[in-house]
């Protein structure tokens, strides 16, 4: 069994900044060759350097949901209809008549070609970005991630690891259950072998609450130190005026008349946060044991999400028309060279993160 935070590994967090830099890059284009070239550096990377822990088989169910997703997208345009006007019929279905109240909104009708081809694109960015973060859960380890938290967040930062631990537990899980079912030659499919494994499933994950529960407890958790009442109140006027300031200086960062305070009142408030932050971790009574290193190889992964997110924002202003292909007249979306250039750069932590380890060393 690794010992976590051995050499050789890489730093979590610089995995899912890679991960948030190529879902900041889908949310800013609907052109699906783009979303299309980065689903395949997401899955290129994945499939070479995650690890065989239990968390990294979770990147299938993130796939098989981001499908769902697309499907439903697509199936609410064909029953529910399209503000996209279409001079391409495909197929009429019978409408059904509504009341006054619920004017606006259809059953049924014509289904267009370019109402389909304008939920398509949109489906397809949501089901890129949902794919990248199952990228981030199927290379970062949770407990790793959790030992890299400020002291001030750690309560925090506990909830969300089991949060994210959870769905990966639950595909494990499942495959377990249907792998013994079929060995018992028991129906492991449909609703009947649904039924027989589900019941399982939600006891294991209650069982597993419960011993982390006790895990936590047994470890202390939620003790905190004593520190004087005007560290605590300057840590609470920090962090909340911090917050304040980063909310104000983003919304003028988005407004044409708030162009010239915006980003000093940014900084101010990230400053402010950070000094909050670094105030309330005195009040954590907690040692890291090898703690992870932020090397240059977590420089390089997570700069490379930050390359790919900024060059194709820039992209998106400088030739919107390339990036958000226009439905009507409906005509096949056009490639663009350089942002595809910028999508490749996630491709550079199939290179520059180390190699996953055999699976006798991993952790279980």
């Amino acid at each position: 069994m690794a010992r976590e935070g051995a050499a050789g590994q890489l730093h979590p967090g610089a995995w899912w900044l890679w991960a948030i830099g190529l879902g900041t890059a889908a949310t800013r284009t609907t052109n699906p060759l783009l979303l299309a070239l980065l689903l395949a550096v997401s899955a290129y990377v994945v499939t070479a350097r995650r690890t065989h822990a239990p968390w990294a088989r979770s990147y299938g169910a993130f796939v098989k949901l981001a499908l769902a997703v697309l499907a439903v997208r697509l199936f609410f345009t064909v029953a529910l209809g399209s503000p996209i006007p279409g001079t391409h019929v495909l197929v009429t279905l019978p409408e059904v008549p509504l009341p006054d109240w619920a004017r606006g909104i259809r059953l049924g009708g014509r289904v267009t070609a370019e109402a389909l081809v304008f939920a398509l694109y949109d489906g397809l960015k949501l089901a890129t970005l949902l794919i990248c973060v199952g990228a981030a859960n199927a290379l970062a380890n949770p407990s790793r991630l959790l030992k890299s938290l400020p002291g001030a967040l750690y309560e925090a930062g506990v909830a969300v690891v089991v949060a994210l631990t959870f769905a990966p537990h639950l595909v494990a899980d499942v495959r377990r259950l249907r792998a013994a079912r079929r060995l018992r030659g028991r129906p492991d499919r449909g609703v009947r072998g649904l039924l027989h494994v589900g019941l399982p499933v939600l006891e294991g994950a209650l069982e597993r609450s419960v011993a982390l529960a006790a895990a936590m407890d047994s470890r202390g958790y939620g003790r905190t130190a004593e520190v004087p009442v005007a560290v605590r109140r300057t840590t609470g006027a920090l962090t909340l005026g911090g917050l304040l300031g980063v909310c104000a200086g983003t919304y003028g960062l988005l407004t044409a008349a708030g162009g010239t305070y915006g980003l000093p009142l940014l900084g101010a408030g990230l400053a402010a946060a950070l000094g909050g932050l670094r105030l309330g971790g005195r009040r954590a009574v907690r040692t890291r044991y090898r703690a992870d290193r932020w090397d240059g190889r977590a420089w390089l992964v997570a700069g490379s999400g930050a390359a790919v997110a900024g060059l194709v924002a820039l992209a998106a202003v400088r030739d919107p028309a390339a990036l958000h292909p226009g439905v009507v007249p409906l005509a096949p979306p056009v490639l663009p060279l350089w942002p595809a250039a910028a999508c490749l750069l996630g491709l550079l932590p199939a290179v520059a993160a180390p190699p996953p380890p055999d699976p006798a060393e991993e952790p279980s």
